[in-house]
């Protein structure tokens, strides 16, 4: 079993030294076992608050993480499992009215068993507190970063866990809506882990003790600190124009030429990736989205790698251009894909509704949104990420309908003729910018105006 923090522990381990000011405790009348009348809640109650030292489930106020100023909520576990009661939830409403009164993004430091039995329904309903808090937190452009402690299960899992912008987890965390005791006794274990979701697409990292401040602070400081436009990263590739379309399909699949990675290697000071499309579904090997620094400011950015992208790719594409979007942090894509992926298990997982989902958020995007072609540029499932009026291209890349094999076989032309098809698509970056539909070409040196 993984260690298990006290809300001041794990306070004393995030905050900056001397930083933390617990907010004011809203008053409510108190009733005699509590709202149920449940016999010996208030001497479970009594018991909880001598053997942790706390009067609720929950401990609520300021601190910096690495110099950024924030809300801290930590979950007391040893308080009646960390459940939420009437009273954590005032704690937690007021928390959240003083990040919005102040515009400071909120942390929740989650550990928690669920609702509270001892106040049956009324405890229940907390959840629809917590989850409109956030929405308005939300909707007031904050950023919400959950961290998942050793036990997030239940309701608190469900809202301030799940519904947070960036959830990090520590590891071997017990994480799921069911809780131990209430699960199938069949139930692979293994399935209600911190791993398990990070795996499954539902939490961002796995981050361990001795690294979470620093990753909590940097994470503070990418959402919190907008660049005022996306600005591009360096020409990395080939200088000179390709020849023919077919040279420039050459140089775009070129294991020479540089992938995504190096761009953001070279592009940023630091950056850190969310992961997952929140419904069950990654795609490490064909998406890389996230939140990367250069000269102090943020940017987004969702980079294709040059294989074809699943549906779950597009889906957190998506999931981070609306991100950055409500936050008003501007957005760089690096299209790179031979295409959609198109096979059955693809259509199983809804590859149309997840292109569609990155056309629509690029086209609601209401901050700056820049794209650079790095490679292969195929069909729609490579122009879902390309930002309209303001995508470039670098000498090594090709943009095109369809590729030049798939559009011979679909003219049924024979393979001899792959290379004339592909002059006639006139895909090459020149031919792009001569039919308008890139702005420029990103060379050496890079010449990039601004916009």
């Amino acid at each position: 079993m993984p260690e298990r923090h006290s809300a001041r522990a794990i306070l004393s381990l995030v905050a900056d030294d001397g930083s933390f000011r617990e907010l004011p405790h809203p008053a409510r009348a108190s009733r005699p076992d509590g709202p149920l009348a449940w016999r010996g809640y208030d001497a479970s109650r009594a018991r909880a608050a001598a053997r942790t030292g706390e009067e609720e489930s929950a401990v609520c106020g300021t601190a910096r993480v690495e110099g950024t100023p924030a809300v801290l909520i930590a979950f007391e576990f040893g308080f009646l499992g960390g459940s939420l009661g009437e009273r954590t939830g005032d704690r937690l409403e007021a928390a959240y009215e003083h990040a919005r009164a102040h515009r400071l993004p909120v942390v929740p430091l989650v550990a928690t068993g669920g609702s509270r039995m001892q106040e049956g329904m009324l405890a229940l309903t907390q959840l629809q507190r917590v989850a409109r808090q956030s929405v308005l937190t939300r909707e007031a452009g904050l950023p919400q970063i959950a961290v998942l402690r050793d036990p997030t299960t239940g309701g608190g899992w469900a809202t301030l866990g799940a519904g947070a912008d960036v959830v990090l987890a520590l590891p071997g965390a017990q994480v799921g809506f069911a809780g131990s005791r209430v699960r199938p006794p069949d139930a692979d274990p293994a399935a209600y882990t911190a791993q398990a979701q990070v795996a499954a697409g539902a939490a961002d990292a796995v981050v361990p003790p001795e690294r979470l401040k620093r990753t909590l602070g940097l994470w503070l400081r990418l959402l919190t600190v907008p660049a005022a436009e996306a600005l591009p990263p360096p020409a990395l590739g080939l200088a000179g124009l390709p020849c023919t379309g077919w040279e420039a399909v050459q140089r775009a699949r070129s294991p020479e030429r540089p992938r995504a990675q190096a761009y953001l290697d070279a592009w940023f000071t630091h950056r850190l990736g969310i992961s997952g499309d929140r419904c069950g579904g990654t795609d490490p090997e064909g998406m890389l989205c996230g939140f990367g620094e250069r000269d102090g400011r943020s940017v987004a950015y969702a980079a294709q790698t040059g294989t074809a992208t699943r549906p779950a790719g597009y889906r957190t594409a998506a999931r981070l251009i609306r991100l950055a979007d409500r936050l008003g942090i501007p957005v760089l894509t690096l299209v790179d894909t031979p295409g959609a992926a198109n096979d059955a298990e693809a259509e199983r997982q809804g590859a149309g509704p997840a292109i569609a989902e990155v056309f629509g958020a690029v086209a609601a995007a209401r901050v700056p949104l820049t794209t650079l072609v790095i490679g292969e540029g195929g069909s729609g499932g490579a122009l879902a990420l390309a930002a309209p009026g303001n995508t470039w291209a670098t000498p090594d890349s090709y943009f095109s309908v369809i590729a030049p094999e798939l559009a011979a076989a679909i003219l049924k032309r024979p393979q001899q003729e792959v290379e004339t098809t592909a002059e006639q698509l006139r895909i090459r970056p020149q031919d792009l910018v001569e039919l308008g539909v890139v702005r420029g070409i990103v060379d050496h040196p890079p010449s990039w105006p601004r916009r």
